[in-house]
């Protein structure tokens, strides 16, 4: 099973990825950005998440991944159960969840991509 220890690991090897107690919950963020938060009992991770995508997320597969509380609905955000994930899944969600909020250069430089420049 993942725990708060194997989530840290992934999390912590990002870049920027700074690890805060929030209301008892264990939240990693980049700046002010949280994008991956364990609950309290360490069943559960809540992470950054496309909301336009999120209902098709949770039908592909209820058992793994559920709504986030009513009040964190509004965010891009979604929930995840740690028992039902291995630790490939984990390692992808956490790392697409920081994408969604880490500078684009650092990303393009952490993943070894070349970076996209905006023509003028």
């Amino acid at each position: 099973m993942i725990t708060a220890d194997d989530v840290r690991r992934v999390a912590m090897a990002l870049p920027r990825t700074e690890e805060r107690v929030v209301r008892d919950r264990v939240t990693f963020r980049v700046g002010r950005i949280v994008y991956v938060a364990i609950s309290p009992d360490e069943t559960s991770m809540g992470f950054a998440f496309p909301k336009e995508e999120r209902a098709a997320l949770i039908a592909s597969a209820p058992e793994t991944f559920h709504m986030p509380r009513p009040s964190d609905e509004r965010y891009n955000w979604v929930r995840v159960r740690l028992a039902a994930i291995d630790a490939t899944e984990l390692r992808e969600l956490v790392e697409d969840a920081w994408r969604m909020v880490a500078p684009k250069r650092v990303v393009a430089a952490h993943f070894g991509e070349p970076v996209v420049r905006r023509s003028r």
